[in-house]
């Protein structure tokens, strides 16, 4: 029988927002025109398979490999590299995942249970993204492609089954409403995206769906700024110019999540003056907010937070708490069975080779004794046992691994 190999396991590296400051993912964020380099300097590192997730909520890698310990310890070089800091100085905001933790999270991620804001729709479409670039770098091998095909299996499962989506949607509609409700025709309107966090990009995906006509984007690092106007077809303003973009825009999308304020009441007054106090209406999707709650006491200005729109939604927080335990539920039985159907593959070489031992040792005994059946299956059962009854007795005399063994067998077998 042939020596045993090592298999490879999933493991996912990486930072978000519950682990890291903006302005550390700010620095580690990989664009999709970077993203061919970053997994080809991964590939030279030794990762053959590997994907770049890179999100404002999250930058991780995932990775298929047999040491998972050389594996952080290359990604970990690879994100150090972007921001000019030293490994070290990452290590207390990455977090690791290995096996089928990283599994479970791989899952989790993409039916959006693991964002800022559970069960946004977009989320499963920026993993498939990431995997249409690991293809295109030749970075996504066959272990990599089987986890990530069965999470976009769970993932639609969850959003079929569950209403885990409906209430990030829920809100982007009424965003919407309200805008038609204050401006009426969506088309000769212009809508300010400030920052590039998620639910912000979600509320103006939903107004370009009603027809908005124009659409400006700003944000505190310019390069995120112009990779959002790629995706959006939008127009990019300065970030230290945005006071003057705001006295052009109907609709405000704030979308900073600092926990600075980026919209102030003074800047939203001038605003309004200089448009001769035609309304602005103001959605403060960062979470913390990035709207100066005084705001909503300017003439002219009307102020809503993410709070706000799910009361005009009508969808509580409880509605998604309890979507969202059904989600999980159902995920875990997803990942349950994609682990064991790993499992089940990786004993088949070791079950082909058994059967191999067992038909050589049954062509042996037949060839002894073509004639006499009882002779032959007494001398086959006697050879088919005699090595594991020899290495049984060994390890029994040895004492420690033979409970372990023990227990095995008679799980093998069924003798209980």
């Amino acid at each position: 029988m042939s020596p045993a190999v090592a298999s490879p396991r999933l493991t996912v590296i990486g930072a978000n927002h519950r682990s890291a400051s903006l302005g550390l993912r700010d620095q580690l964020f990989v664009d999709d025109a970077a993203s061919a380099d970053f997994l080809v300097d991964l590939k030279r590192r030794g990762l053959h398979e590997a994907l770049v997730l890179s999100t404002c909520d999250r930058v991780e890698v995932w990775a298929s490999h047999v040491d998972a310990d050389a594996v952080h310890g290359q990604v970990a070089e690879s994100l150090a590299a972007r921001t000019g800091m030293p490994v070290a100085a990452l290590s207390g905001q990455l977090y690791r995942h290995d096996g089928p933790d990283a599994v479970r999270h791989c899952f989790a991620v993409t039916a959006s249970l693991d964002s800022l804001i559970i069960g946004e729709p977009h989320v499963l479409g920026q993993v498939k993204a990431a995997h249409r670039l690991a293809r295109d770098a030749a970075t996504c091998g066959p272990e990599l492609e089987a986890v990530l095909q069965a999470a976009f299996n769970a993932a639609k499962r969850i959003r079929s089954e569950t209403r885990i989506g409906e209430g990030p949607v829920s809100i982007a509609a009424a965003a919407v409403q309200i805008a038609r409700d204050l401006h009426g025709d969506l088309s000769r309107c212009t809508a300010l995206l400030v920052g590039a966090a998620d639910m912000g990009e979600l509320v103006v995906e939903s107004l370009q769906a009603a027809g908005i006509g124009r659409l400006l984007v700003t944000a505190p690092r310019a390069s995120r700024a112009e990779a959002l106007a790629v995706t959006l077809n939008a127009n990019v303003v300065g970030f230290d110019t945005m006071r003057d973009s705001l006295a052009d825009a109907d609709l405000v999308v704030c979308s900073v999540g600092t926990r600075a304020i980026t919209v102030t009441a003074e800047m939203m007054n001038a605003a309004l003056k200089k448009r001769r106090r035609k309304p602005i209406f103001v959605v403060d999707a960062g979470i913390p907010g990035d709207v100066e709650p005084a705001v909503n006491r300017v003439d002219g200005a009307f102020l809503y937070d993410l709070a706000d729109l799910e009361k005009v939604a009508l969808e509580g927080r409880s509605a998604r708490e309890q979507a969202a335990r059904a989600a999980w539920a159902m995920l875990e039985d997803e990942v349950g069975g994609f682990l064991r159907g790993r499992a089940a593959r990786v004993a088949v070489p070791a079950i082909i080779s058994l059967r191999q031992r067992c038909d050589e040792i049954r062509d042996g005994v037949l060839a002894e004794n073509p004639a006499n059946a009882d002779e032959a299956t007494r001398l086959l059962l006697n050879r088919l046992l005699h090595a594991p009854t020899d290495v049984m007795k060994s390890v029994a005399a040895d004492g420690p691994e033979w409970q372990a063994m023990e227990k095995t067998l008679r799980k093998l077998f069924r003798l209980d």
